[in-house]
């Protein structure tokens, strides 16, 4: 088995590759000052992109694991969710409640996807 390992950051791969499976690292959004919703539209763009740069596409995600900060807020975070997906290409999803995820940070998605 061959493993690649894309985009090297101080701690971890922005991705790795086995098998045509890629493994996608926790991604945050850059702007911190907006809410939920704007938070995840900001790293579903940002997962798109990187999907993109890896030979794949968002209709290739397989599972999606979503730590959000305000579970209150989870409507939020669906109302984006669902602007970005087609209704046929959703992933296997679970969100998971968590106390802190760093400053101002409110959300946080690790994925699978296809090549």
């Amino acid at each position: 088995m061959i493993i690649e390992r894309h985009g090297p950051t101080e701690f971890f791969h922005r991705a790795v590759e086995a098998n045509g499976v890629l493994y996608i690292s926790g991604l945050t959004a850059d702007d911190r000052s907006v809410s939920l919703k704007g938070q995840t539209e900001q790293v579903l763009s940002k997962l798109g992109r990187l999907l993109i740069s890896l030979g794949s596409d968002k209709s290739k995600l397989l599972s999606a694991t979503v730590y959000i900060t305000e579970m209150a807020a989870k409507s939020e975070m669906n109302e984006a969710w669902k602007a970005f997906f087609a209704p046929g290409e959703l992933p296997s999803r679970a969100t998971i409640g968590v106390a802190d995820l760093g400053e101002r940070v409110l959300i946080e998605v690790v994925t699978v996807a296809l090549r």
